[in-house]
């Protein structure tokens, strides 16, 4: 049985090195697309999203972050954002955009596009807030930096499954 989703979720890697190709509008709206469908507790869906493709904007969202040379390389970048209007629960609403920005990496790798979440920003979300015009009730959850990937040679391991298991209760060993 063919398993894609297990392997795009193998085979995808954070890209950060980027070509000069601009990320067009209609994949950007198919990455948010798969977004906007991660499950959120009540249905909530309290994510909310900033395009942004302007070069001044990303030089300013650049000088916020460690991860600058990413902020500019990029294309694209969407801000992802929660609506604290539309959260009920804290830790489920962060979780739900957890999910949901792994619903648009996957996505953006799904369409040959290179992705990155930048969370270092968020040191600085209030001042993000203020370059993108918005108030304080939208909370900023991540950064993601998009583009045309300059190379897919980025390489990842991960421990052994056993690792990770702390215990199991009831079942088979088949």
């Amino acid at each position: 049985m063919e398993q894609p989703i297990q392997e795009a979720i193998k085979q995808r890697r954070s890209i950060r090195e980027f070509t000069e190709q601009p990320v067009e509008r209609d994949l950007l709206e198919r990455i948010i697309t798969a977004g906007i469908w991660a499950p959120s507790g009540l249905n909530n869906q309290p994510w909310r999203f900033v395009l942004i493709r302007d070069q001044d904007i990303r030089t300013q969202l650049a000088q916020l972050t460690h991860y600058a040379h990413i902020v500019k390389a990029a294309s694209a970048l969407i801000a992802v954002y929660l609506d604290q209007e539309k959260m009920y629960d804290r830790v489920k609403d962060h979780q739900a955009a957890g999910a949901c920005i792994q619903n648009m990496l996957l996505a953006a790798h799904e369409l040959g596009l290179g992705a990155v979440w930048l969370g270092q920003i968020l040191a600085n979300k209030e001042k993000v807030n203020e370059v993108l015009r918005l108030d304080s009730h939208y909370e900023l959850a991540a950064l993601l930096a998009l583009g045309y990937p300059q190379h897919r040679n980025q390489q990842s391991q991960r421990l052994p499954l056993e690792t990770f298991i702390l215990y199991e209760f009831g079942g088979t060993n088949s």
